[in-house]
């Protein structure tokens, strides 16, 4: 079949496209290139059709189901296909509506004297009559005289007819592409439902990729032809909520409420009852945390979440209970484990294996929570927030989203009208960041440069920040400092500034005290982030810290670490000092992820070996010495700033002295100094300490710390 057949055929919904399939996904520049290749003749590939006398669910309904004759359902090509449609046609293909486009690329342009596509540039094509739109070179009412072009403007000297047949040339070229024959392929006649899918599935790697959502939702749509449909509309209905949910969260939750897993492949197999008894628990599970999440954790839309992600296992735990939390306690208890996924990014890596962990925990236990907050202490060390978390985090960071929901819980309003700062208001009344200290006032009264990375941060830290309404955020306060505003808004507002968690000392109101002002207010966000953590507990016991043994039991993994000695070689029983490099570069490594606890006195086989052979070898032979010892390592390999983010303890087990290390992320990168003057960059990956070189290092820094 040539281009132009197919064309006509998709027109009489001759070929047609199943409902499983997904939306028009190509970019602009996919489009642009496929038409650049069949211009110039080069492959693009081949078609994929099943030819069947018994269609499966269409998209959009359109097939003629009355007409007799076998249709032409696309397996593969559809985004070539519809691409040439809104070329040559310039209209939608039957099987879409305008909503599916997320992408049109109707404003391609054409050079008609060297043959080039661009897309519209005002600067480059307003006037210029060689650029032509694509759509209208293939207009049959309305052709385009090459003629009238050549004479509107030849070279001086040019030939006008020459031009216009140079102009034509390159228009035939992309005008006969309509005649180019392209492959076509067939699954047999007979082929079912899933054998059309299974093959659908084989040619998926070629192309522009499913993601494991769209194929576990193809799957979903071959057993409940109308699935893909009505998850769309119930995102739809959802947004109006202000609740933001895309297809594969949806998908994933179907799947966990079904499956009870996290991993999409589990559903490819359920039939279709199954399904929609699960949608149909699923509707209910998101009306109800619609619901509830405001009211009792201040949580107003997803964008209070940095994951749609901490939800997941909320909903396969209420699938599990009746689609409701059975009482108070678990409520609050679920809550305060949302809180610390979101606060601790529990599923920014490795989400899908974390998400399925969590959910067989969810399956196993009646009451998850406390298994599920462990995971958490197993990941990042502890739950508990410490001011130094705040130092250098701006508003890309969870804890800026759970400040917010902190000043929501304070019944803030805002400083100067009195609105209250959970109101969903567009316009004048919509919630704003604003810097308590005015930017420009730091730079110009402060010394502090834009062009420096820790002054950026700094200035823009989470700490300087409050809510306010963009009407007060512009018009009132604009760029004046604190000591200027503060006293009107206490006078007109009595204890507005503490829900904001404001420190109250006036003299830190100054540019100059800027710096205690943030150490302060650090200080009010992470007590407060606890308390209002621990508020929730039902039980009287906060989570205790883990000890020695349960490190022990545990074993290495990426937050965990063993070493025998600070310094002993219990190889060649000797000192050997490099072994204390080995110790500081793996403090360098928790330092540079997600945190972590450094044993010292323990085998890799978790083994209790002491530092008593290290003692013995110190000038103050004793734990405080041996501390010391860990600071000045700390202190002259890595920089005496990053000593404040470790915390040394000692414990003894089986008559020996075990150091303990509590490692914290740094707010900034953490580099080893050798004795050569060479810096190196070290990270924890699994249960190793990692040594990056140069471009990963680059790479690494651009990705965990932000600008």
């Amino acid at each position: 079949m040539n281009i132009g057949e197919l064309m006509a055929d998709i027109k009489k919904k001759d070929i047609v496209l199943p409902e499983f399939q997904r939306e028009f996904v190509w970019t602009l520049e996919q489009s642009k290139q496929l038409m650049v290749s069949l211009v110039r003749k080069y492959p693009t590939g081949s078609l994929l059709f099943w030819k069947t006398e018994n269609p499966p669910e269409i998209k959009n309904l359109a097939v003629d189901r009355e007409k007799l004759g076998s249709k032409a359902v696309i397996l593969d090509g559809q985004q070539r296909l519809t691409t040439l449609y809104l070329f040559t046609q310039n209209e939608i293909p039957p099987y879409y509506v305008e909503r599916d486009i997320k992408h049109d690329p109707r404003h391609l342009y054409f050079n008609l004297e060297i043959g080039d596509f661009q897309y519209y540039q005002p600067l480059l094509m307003a006037n210029n009559p060689l650029w032509v739109e694509v759509i209208n070179c293939f207009n049959p009412d309305n052709p385009i005289n090459v003629f009238e072009i050549a004479k509107q403007g030849p070279p001086e000297g040019g030939d006008p007819l020459g031009l216009a047949q140079q102009y034509n040339d390159n228009l035939t070229k992309l005008k006969n592409i309509l005649e180019r024959g392209y492959p076509v392929q067939y699954v047999p006649p007979d082929a079912s439902i899933d054998d059309a899918i299974d093959v659908f599935d084989r040619v998926n790697s070629l192309g522009t990729k499913l993601t494991d959502a769209e194929l576990a939702l193809t799957h979903m749509t071959g057993k409940w032809p109308h699935a893909r449909r009505v998850i769309k509309a119930k995102i739809k209905e959802l947004e109006g909520t202000q609740f933001y949910f895309d297809l594969g969260f949806l998908v994933r939750c179907l799947v966990g409420i079904v499956k009870g897993g996290g991993l999409f492949e589990t559903i490819h197999k359920t039939p279709a009852s199954e399904l929609k008894d699960g949608w149909a628990k699923l509707e209910k599970i998101l009306s109800y945390l619609i619901a509830i999440l405001p009211k009792h954790a201040f949580i107003d839309s997803t964008e209070d979440l940095n994951s749609t992600n901490t939800l997941f296992p909320l909903v396969v735990y209420l699938s599990r209970n009746g689609n409701r939390f059975p009482n108070e306690k678990s409520l609050k208890n679920a809550i305060r484990w949302l809180y610390a996924a979101h606060i601790w990014g529990r599923y920014t890596g490795q989400t899908d294996q974390r998400l399925d962990s969590d959910v067989s925990i969810v399956d196993k236990n009646s009451e998850p929570w406390k298994e599920l907050i462990d995971a958490i202490i197993d990941q990042r060390g502890r739950i508990e927030v410490k001011p130094s978390d705040l130092e250098g985090r701006i508003i890309q960071h969870p804890l800026y989203r759970m400040l917010y929901i902190l000043v929501k819980s304070n019944g803030a309003t805002d400083w100067l009208n009195g609105i209250p700062l959970d109101t969903k208001q567009s316009g004048p009344y919509s919630i704003q960041s604003h810097h308590i200290f005015p930017t420009s006032r730091l730079r110009k009264e402060g010394g502090y440069d834009s062009r420096n990375n820790i002054h950026k941060q700094i200035m823009n830290e989470i700490a300087n920040r409050a809510f306010l309404t963009a009407d007060t955020n512009v018009k009132e306060i604009s760029n004046r400092i604190p000591k200027d505003y503060f006293p009107e808004i206490e006078k007109r507002f009595p204890g507005a500034l503490e829900k904001q968690l404001i420190p109250m000392d006036e003299n830190l109101w100054e540019i100059d005290r800027y710096d205690d002002f943030l150490k302060q207010r650090r200080v009010l966000i992470a007590e407060r982030i606890n308390d209002f953590m621990n508020q929730l507990l039902q039980e009287t016991e906060a989570p205790r810290d883990m000890t020695l043994d349960d490190f022990i039991e545990t074993g290495e993994r990426s937050t965990i670490e063993f070493k025998s000695s600070l310094r002993w070689d219990i190889r060649n029983d000797r000192v050997n000092k490099e072994l204390e490099m080995v110790i500081v570069k793996a403090v360098a490594g928790f330092m540079n992820s997600e945190s972590g606890t450094l044993l010292i006195g323990v085998m890799d086989d978790g083994q209790v070996f002491g530092i008593e052979s290290d003692l013995k070898t110190l000038k103050k032979g004793n734990i405080d010495g041996f501390q010391q010892v860990i600071i000045s390592l700390i202190s002259d390999y890595l920089g005496t700033e990053f000593t404040k983010y470790t915390y040394i303890d000692f414990e003894e087990k089986e008559e020996k002295t075990v150091c303990k290390i509590k490692i914290e992320r740094a707010p900034q990168p953490v580099f080893f100094k050798g004795s050569d003057g060479l810096k190196e960059f070290y990270i924890r990956a699994g249960n190793t300490t990692r040594l990056l070189d140069s471009r990963e290092t680059h790479e690494y820094i651009q990705m965990h710390w932000e600008a």
